[in-house]
């Protein structure tokens, strides 16, 4: 499992623009953390008798939700690139499930760039990936089979440091993020939300291939973690503000 950290600046206040080029200012919260546990990588099947020499496999290479949850609420686009010899080897999806599937023959490895939207970080922040596509297990050995398929997922935990107040109230209440319990004297802004976008459209619960991904306990247990750790960093900042008064006694 690795853990990769999206920390905000230390500024208490970013600017975020909308579609109109329209800045405005959110507070961020600070001492405060955001996860999204996400798996990404590649699933392929062998074509059989529709097999060629250039085109023996069809597969898939994805970033989900690591239960299977919509990351449309956090992810803005994630960026493929694929090898030189495919057509157009740059592929761009803007809008979950992210995922794209090709034929071929060959493996390689994928590099995926994740992007956030505007008030998740600051902007244009990327996340940079690599994942090795596999056509041919390397644990089991014999006759190729169209009915099995060779997968092979990470898993990784997007950490939000500091979040805006905007980001928080947009997500805090969504699947695919969980995050420690809130402050009761937080207040967090009204967020208009979008009455046509149906929250479940970009999930894979019910994705083809959902019965070979793997499934990650790490998940389960990313809450009670994220929950103790809050309650430390609580406990410091109440240290250091009486250590603040001592100093100006």
């Amino acid at each position: 499992m690795t853990r990769i950290s999206l920390e905000e600046s230390d500024s208490t206040m970013i600017e975020i623009e909308d579609e109109d080029n329209n800045k405005t200012s959110t507070k961020k919260i600070k001492d405060l953390e955001i996860f999204v546990p996400i798996a990404y990588g590649t699933i392929s099947f062998w074509l059989g008798k529709k097999a060629t020499e250039t085109q023996s496999h069809t597969w898939t290479v994805y970033v989900r939700g690591a239960t299977n949850e919509d990351l449309g609420v956090v992810i803005k686009k994630v960026v493929f690139q694929l090898h030189p010899s495919f057509s157009n080897a740059r592929r761009v999806v803007e809008s979950p499930p992210f995922e794209l599937t090709e034929r071929g023959w060959g493996e390689f490895e994928i590099a995926i760039s994740i992007f956030f939207h505007d008030d998740a970080c600051e902007k244009e922040k990327q996340l940079d990936l690599f994942h090795p596509l596999k056509l041919y297990s390397e644990v089991e050995h014999g006759p190729l089979s169209t009915k099995k398929p060779v997968i092979v997922e990470s898993y990784n935990e997007i950490v939000f440091t500091n979040p805006s107040e905007k980001f928080l109230a947009r997500v805090h209440d969504h699947p695919a993020v969980i995050m420690p319990r809130l402050p009761p004297t937080l207040n967090l802004p009204h967020v208009p939300t979008d009455d046509s976008r149906d929250d479940k459209r970009g999930d894979t619960k019910d994705h083809p291939h959902v019965q070979w991904f793997n499934k990650f306990s790490e998940a389960d247990e990313l809450l009670k973690l994220a929950e103790a750790r809050q309650q430390v960093q609580n406990h410091i900042v109440k240290l250091r503000r009486r250590m603040s008064m001592l100093d100006n006694i």
